[in-house]
């Protein structure tokens, strides 16, 4: 019977073989464009260098999967010269929406590799160079990768740009097939009062773990009940914003599970999320934990776990939200009842030193705030007279 069956099914492939010629249009090989270095900052923003136009300095720029364009900072706009056109169009984020105004087809010079034909939308990106003591003069979204293929390698601290068409993946990674409007949006996973799937944006310019809104969290019931919650600060499009600080058992991603991870919540007035349609976002102080592929052409995203895939997360908690002033770091922003509060900073305290360390770099300084737990020592200025703080820093996974 089994010499049958093989028979009848050696007849079909011929006859298959016979009818129909085998033809195929294959698509040309990806190449290289260009490589240059960018720098990461807290929460995994990544920085990069890049040229405007005739621009005589190389200008910031934020490597932004989570922006539906390309944008410019007002001052920069001035700066540069360019002329502006109003619009109708309008930009929202986590702290607000506002029109804005653009200017029209210029060229982005980055090394080895011009871009042309770009509209950028102009926005004011003051509170962002405050916030990483680095002038942002703009972020680089989806009109940028939209026409290529993007490597981003968190253990060279490289980007690569390739042009369009058949690409090889590196073995030992995941390939994701995100939804594309203009932004990417996955599906993830959340484990910790009970297991969710969830769709998510997956935003390479939000310095976080995950940021949930509070609908979806509170329909969900997704956080444990007896996880103890902080309020904190973060800042975004239209300013700052108030948001509850805590933790998640588990965050998978395809493959790849993540233990106790920090989690934003925040009331999305604005409806970024769309929620029912979204939970929130995956930011970068997660997705930096892979080297990633941005195949935004083929709607792929390549995920390979690097360096970073075993570091601790941030569970330090302050309550203090300083910023680069004048060449100054000062605190700003105190959260009542916190740890930064119970030490008693004041607004407008200058930062001198952090546990022996008078850097006077923000970047430094954010660093050790993040990874200490317990006692440290802030010499600080008020009113021009040097004191010693003592702050308790707290871990958000205890009580």
């Amino acid at each position: 019977m089994k010499s049958v069956c093989l028979v009848i099914l050696s007849s079909i492939f011929l006859c298959s073989g016979s009818l129909h010629a085998q033809e195929e249009f294959v698509q040309p090989s990806a190449k290289l464009l260009t490589r240059f270095p960018f720098v990461m900052l807290n929460g995994g923003i990544v920085v990069l260098k890049a040229k405007v136009d005739n621009s005589a300095d190389s200008l910031n720029f934020v490597l932004d999967t989570g922006s539906g364009g390309i944008s410019l900072d007002s001052t920069t706009v001035s700066d540069l010269g360019f002329p502006v056109s109003k619009s109708n169009r309008t930009i929202r984020g986590i702290a607000g929406q506002k029109l804005v105004d653009f200017v029209y087809d210029h060229t982005l010079h980055l090394k080895g590799l011009d871009v042309t034909h770009l509209d950028f939308h102009i926005n004011d990106y003051e509170l962002l160079s405050s916030v990483y003591g680095v002038r942002i003069d703009g972020i680089i979204g989806y009109s940028f990768l939209r026409r290529y293929i993007v490597k981003v390698n968190y253990d060279d601290m490289v980007i690569e740009v390739y042009s369009p068409g058949l690409f090889k993946y590196p073995r030992g990674g995941y390939l994701m097939h995100p939804d594309f409007s203009n932004l990417p949006l996955f599906t993830g996973i959340l484990k910790d009062g009970k297991e969710v799937a969830e769709r998510f944006i997956f935003d390479s310019g939000a310095g976080l773990c995950l940021l949930l809104s509070k609908d979806f969290v509170e329909d969900s019931e997704i956080i444990k009940k007896a996880r103890p919650i902080y309020t904190t600060q973060a800042e975004g499009l239209g300013g700052k914003k108030v948001m509850q600080l805590t933790v998640v058992k588990e965050v998978r991603i395809g493959p790849y599970k993540f233990k106790q991870v920090p989690v934003h919540i925040f009331d999305d007035e604005f409806n970024v999320t769309t929620y029912p349609l979204l939970g929130g976002l995956i930011g970068n102080d997660l997705l930096r934990r892979f080297n990633i592929i941005l195949n935004y052409p083929d709607q792929r995203i390549y995920l390979k776990p690097n360096s970073h895939s075993i570091e601790n997360f941030d569970y330090a908690y302050t309550g203090l939200g300083i910023y680069q002033v004048d060449s100054e770091i000062k605190v700003i922003d105190i959260i009542p009842d916190s740890p930064g509060d119970i030490a008693g900073f004041k607004t407008g305290d200058v930062i001198f030193s952090i546990e022996n360390n008078y850097s006077k770099n923000i970047q430094s300084y954010k660093n050790l705030f993040q990874n200490s737990l317990g006692k440290i020592k802030v010499v600080i200025f008020r009113n021009k007279e040097p004191m010693i703080l003592t702050m308790n820093v707290k871990d958000i996974r205890k009580k």
